[in-house]
């Protein structure tokens, strides 16, 4: 083994790199384990952290064939060869490029929050993955910030097989490695935790490297908070861009917390309107060890409460408008607070909600409330249409075709936040 875990190899990979901290580079770690790596190489340079999103176009009939790569901003990278053997048409390849885009859209916006990606124009830019096997998604990497317009390229991995600078070719102007092994099966082999790197976890360290450097253009507030809930604390994570005149408060589905990546998407969504938005823990770790209490709705709707009552110390009674957003059983809590006469939230929005566990509540509820349902998500369906007919405030029942109970496909999770901005951005 030559590292223990991926923090590890970035710190031994960036004790190589350090002549490039004069040179004003930008980071770029491929997703998702090339990002704790990056991480570690962007402190020790100084240098700003991004990931550098890119989706191989794969030839229809044999997609692990790359006819091309497609990274963000429309940018697009052909192999004219393997088109011209394959004989694939411009139908589909328009067609394996909108289904590809599609994702790697949605990615982006889980990833990224509010921000757009990192601009490598002219400057020097770091690819970094946590080993090179195969290479194609590196050199699609190289290639798309290539056509992005980065000045020089350095391609940057921890362990790589003896020839790989042969295989990387001019994709890049430099390369690094700091193992070259002639006996290579796979990168994980060379590592003693080689365990998957979560969404969460990509979230986080994007984050704090962006925290880090003071990175909150736009923002009044942008950052990790602790919330007093009874006789405890829970973490949080607040973010309040410049004159937002309302904050959305997330009840998060049984199992799930404020990194569930996709409230995530939705939070960033409503960053981009102009919206606040406060995603936090409903339980302690203890709490949630116990099952019971994600099913607890008076529970859950009690800690809701006293978020908001936090918030209202924070910035003053009044100062925000309050917004609620609700997934699965969490839906249930909002709607449960939301029926507390002297509660002050002024929209719910419930995504795949259950407001079923909310039933004898439904009737006191007063303020607007928008209930979206996946059209493929039969039984959440059906509960939903029970309690529209339940529910006497102003009110609407969305379904997105086709969706499932988590929203997975292209566009899906999209349209949720989507209607649910212009839900609270016309009633906070």
């Amino acid at each position: 083994m030559y590292f223990t875990d991926r923090t590890d190899a970035g710190r031994q990979l960036a004790a190589r790199l350090t002549g490039l901290r004069g040179q004003d580079p930008v980071v770029l770690g491929l997703p998702r384990g090339g990002v704790p790596v990056a991480a570690e190489v962007a402190d020790a340079l100084d240098a700003p952290l991004d990931i550098c999103l890119v989706r191989k176009l794969g030839v229809p009939y044999q997609p692990e064939l790359a006819m091309g790569a497609i990274g963000e901003n429309g940018v697009r990278v052909l192999n004219d060869r393997v088109l011209a053997e394959t004989g694939v048409s411009a139908h589909d390849l328009a067609e394996v490029e909108k289904r590809e885009r599609a994702v790697l859209e949605q990615r982006a916006r889980r990833y990224r929050s509010a921000r757009g990606p990192a601009d490598p124009s002219g400057r020097t830019v770091v690819v970094v993955d946590d080993g090179m096997a195969t290479g194609a998604t590196a050199l699609a990497a190289c290639r798309v910030v290539r056509a992005r317009g980065a000045s020089r390229i350095v391609l940057a991995v921890p362990v790589a097989p003896h020839d790989w600078a042969e295989r990387v070719g001019d994709a890049a102007d430099e390369t690094y490695a700091v193992r070259e092994p002639h006996l290579f099966y796979a990168i994980g082999q060379f590592y003693t935790d080689f365990s998957q790197t979560t969404d969460e976890e990509v979230v986080a360290c994007l984050r704090a490297r962006r925290e880090g450097r003071g990175e909150h253009a736009g923002y009044a507030e942008d950052g990790e908070v602790r919330i007093p809930l009874g006789g405890s604390e829970v973490g949080g994570r607040l973010t309040l861009p410049e004159r937002a005149t309302g904050v959305v408060l997330f009840a998060h589905g049984s199992g799930s917390s404020r990194h569930s990546p996709r409230n995530l998407e939705v939070a960033a969504t409503l960053n981009r309107a102009g919206l606040g938005t406060l995603l936090f823990d409903l339980l302690t770790e203890a709490e949630a060890a116990d099952r019971a209490n994600v099913f607890d709705t008076p529970l859950l709707a009690r800690r809701l409460r006293q978020a908001t009552d936090w918030l209202a110390g924070r910035f003053g009674a009044g100062a925000l408008s309050v917004g609620y957003f609700g997934a699965s059983t969490g839906a249930a809590a909002a709607l449960w607070a939301a029926a507390e006469p002297d509660d002050p939230v002024a929209a719910v929005v419930s995504r795949g909600g259950r407001p079923d566990l909310a039933d004898e509540r439904l009737p006191e509820v007063t303020a607007p409330t928008l209930l979206i349902v996946g059209g493929a998500d039969t039984l959440v369906l059906d509960l939903n249409e029970q309690a529209q007919r339940r529910l006497r405030c102003e009110h609407r029942l969305v379904t997105v075709p086709g969706a499932g109970h988590l929203f997975e496909g292209p566009g899906e999770l999209e349209r949720v936040g989507d209607l649910a901005a212009a839900w609270f951005a016309e009633r906070l």
